[in-house]
């Protein structure tokens, strides 16, 4: 709703800034999420858990938060919409090496393609095509409705957060010791890793917080489905 077709233009004539999101979300996370589980010993289960999160797509909410932190929300939403679908490909090729490498797994991640490609749509691209169509064609009310769902998306967001901590707080108090620590190192690394690389490429301020958001938000959804589902 806050966007227009131009913002999109710009992320694609300026390449720089999406290769350097790119390059950020699909390698560098993956390999601090191995480092990670290298520097803290962890097995089985937990190995598992973090290497399969280090390589999952970036989330959509990573959109919002960017819009919240004046990055360049073109550029976020791109970076989301690109790794999810290079996920088919890179999601199980990482997942499958630091599963054999750190966890003992021999059962090999394959996703549903299919489910997958549907599932983007209709949480990232639809949404995204809607909220650029109603800006093109009637600007003054998107700008209403934008300045109504900005807070609304922010509180169902808060409620998501809330209610995942409450619906795994036992696990949390059991395991939070072990887990807690390495979880949060990745997601500084990450976000570190990001605001570097676009230190180190030039990039203005509003990009570098794009990428920087892109690294640290996943979706978790996505990883709790191959844990889950795919791995049992």
């Amino acid at each position: 709703l806050t966007m227009t077709l131009a913002d999109f233009k710009l992320v694609f004539t300026h390449p720089k800034a999406l290769l350097t999101g790119l390059v950020s979300k699909i390698a560098l996370v993956p390999v601090l999420g191995f480092l990670v589980v290298y520097l803290f010993g962890l097995q089985g289960e937990f190995a598992a858990g973090l290497v399969i999160l280090a390589a999952c797509p970036a989330g959509v909410t990573s959109s919002l938060l960017t819009h919240h932190a004046k990055g360049r929300i073109a550029l976020a939403a791109t970076v989301t919409a690109f790794t999810s679908l290079a996920a088919v490909g890179t999601l199980p090729l990482i997942a499958n090496l630091g599963l054999g490498l750190f966890a003992g797994f021999d059962q090999a991640v394959e996703l549903p393609v299919g489910k997958m490609v549907l599932g983007i749509f209709l949480v990232d691209t639809l949404p995204l095509a809607l909220g650029l169509g109603l800006q093109g064609w009637k600007p003054e009310l998107a700008a209403r409705l934008g300045r109504f769902a900005r807070p609304l998306a922010t509180f169902l967001f808060a409620l998501i957060v809330v209610g995942a901590f409450l619906n795994q707080s036992q696990t949390m108090v059991l395991h939070g010791s072990l887990v807690l620590p390495p979880a949060l190192l990745l997601n500084v690394l990450a976000m570190a890793a990001g605001a570097a690389a676009g230190f180190a490429m030039g990039l203005p301020g509003a990009e570098r917080i794009a990428i920087i958001m892109e690294n640290g938000l996943q979706n978790s959804a996505l990883g709790i489905f191959v844990a889950v589902t795919l791995l049992n």
